[in-house]
């Protein structure tokens, strides 16, 4: 397990106060000597720290960026989501669905029809879910996949409450999909992905779903400099879709190695002023197609093994 020379709670001077630093619980894993070290966070640890923040929005309502003052009284969820590229139509669809978050809207992306089957991965309170389902119609379908117990309750209540009858909503891991192979026209995910520890698994999983003319519509979070391993570990940073962010072009060669042929369709990187503090970040809004002709390459090497 690596090691860094960081720690967020930095041990006060004088030999009594260290060791009442070196015995509080919070850090049991940070080594007092020459530096001051922190173990770096484990996949299941990043897991709970995401559920953990997303489960208090569920229950508060509000989310955005990075700061802990996002849910003050002169920045709406509503003005938020306009920000990104909503309207004030898709706004009012299901409000309670809007909890402010995303970095984009991968549903004006989008190419989705009457009729598709559309998967939403992190779908949160159903707010992309619920706009999919005005265009697949009653012939179509949608499902939402969140790992949020709390965000699953709520998007349950709204669909009830709105009578959206072709939207269903699964408890899962986006890196272990409760979905059936080849079954899913589009996906789309909005500002998610990059929460996943591992990312390259999340797309994986996404091209064994899709089918083979899947596509898919992404608005995500990616960097345009480094962090410093501060950063990295910082809770309310991995929680606000930095932290765990990847530089852009490995996000994208993470897509186009799995078999996606990839269309970037736009970069805001004014939104790292908007919602992120001046962080050297963007978000990155790609269409990705699941490539036939990687397919049938794959299916003639095991034929062959």
């Amino acid at each position: 397990m690596q090691e860094f020379d960081y720690t967020p709670h930095s041990p006060p001077c004088g030999a009594l106060n260290l060791l009442m630093f070196e015995s509080h619980p919070e850090n049991r894993n940070i080594k007092i000597g020459r530096f001051i070290k922190i173990r770096k966070m484990n996949n299941k640890k990043i897991k709970e720290i995401v559920k953990e923040g997303y489960s208090k929005i569920a229950t508060s309502g509000c989310g955005c960026g990075t700061s802990s003052s996002c849910c003050n009284v002169s920045t709406s969820n509503k003005d938020i989501s306009k920000s990104i590229g909503y309207s004030d139509e898709e706004m009012d669809y299901v409000p309670e669905a809007n909890l402010g978050l995303g970095c984009g809207n991968p549903i004006a992306l989008s190419t989705i029809k009457e009729g598709d089957i559309v998967l939403d991965l992190g779908s949160g309170a159903g707010f992309d879910s619920f706009l999919a389902a005005k265009k697949v119609g009653k012939t179509g379908k949608v499902i939402g996949v969140d790992m949020t117990e709390e965000m699953i309750k709520k998007a349950r209540e709204n669909a009830q409450k709105y009578n959206y009858g072709n939207v269903e909503f699964r408890l899962g891991d986006i890196e272990n999909l409760p979905i059936e192979g080849n079954s899913i026209d589009v996906i789309i995910s909005n500002c998610v992905i990059n929460l996943a520890p591992d990312k390259k698994r999340v797309f994986e999983e996404a091209y064994r779903v899709l089918k083979k003319d899947g596509r898919m519509y992404v608005s995500d979070i990616v960097l345009l400099g480094e962090l410093t391993e501060e950063q990295k570990n910082d809770k309310g940073l991995i929680a606000g879709c930095v932290g765990g962010a990847l530089q852009r072009d490995d996000y994208l060669t993470i897509i186009k190695d799995v078999g996606f042929k990839v269309r970037i369709l736009g970069e805001d990187k004014e939104i790292s002023k908007r919602q992120y503090g001046g962080i050297e970040l963007e978000s990155l809004k790609i269409e990705a197609y699941k490539n036939r002709r990687k397919n049938k390459k794959i299916l003639e090497v095991s034929e062959f093994a």
